[in-house]
């Protein structure tokens, strides 16, 4: 007796050009979102720029404004008295 391999569970060369049609399409799907994703982060840092410039913006106003505020204190009690 002799065993002969069987061919049957053997994927044919149909099945394997049917996967790689298939994985090429997933792969151009994929890049296809990569490329969204990026754009999407792009923007994202764009906007992040931005609100930290104003975030500085504020910050150097209440410095300033806090500044003024004391100086005309100072100011003001000193020539009071």
């Amino acid at each position: 007796m002799t065993n002969t391999p069987s061919f049957n569970n053997e994927p044919t060369l149909t099945d394997v050009i049917e996967r790689i049609e298939k994985l090429s399409t997933d792969v151009e799907r994929l890049s296809t979102d990569v490329e969204k994703l990026s754009a999407n982060v792009n923007r994202f840092d764009e906007r992040f720029a931005d609100y930290r410039q104003a975030t500085q913006w504020l910050v150097q106003l209440a410095f300033t404004l806090i500044a003024s505020a004391t100086i005309t204190v100072i100011i003001t009690s000193v020539f009071r008295k």
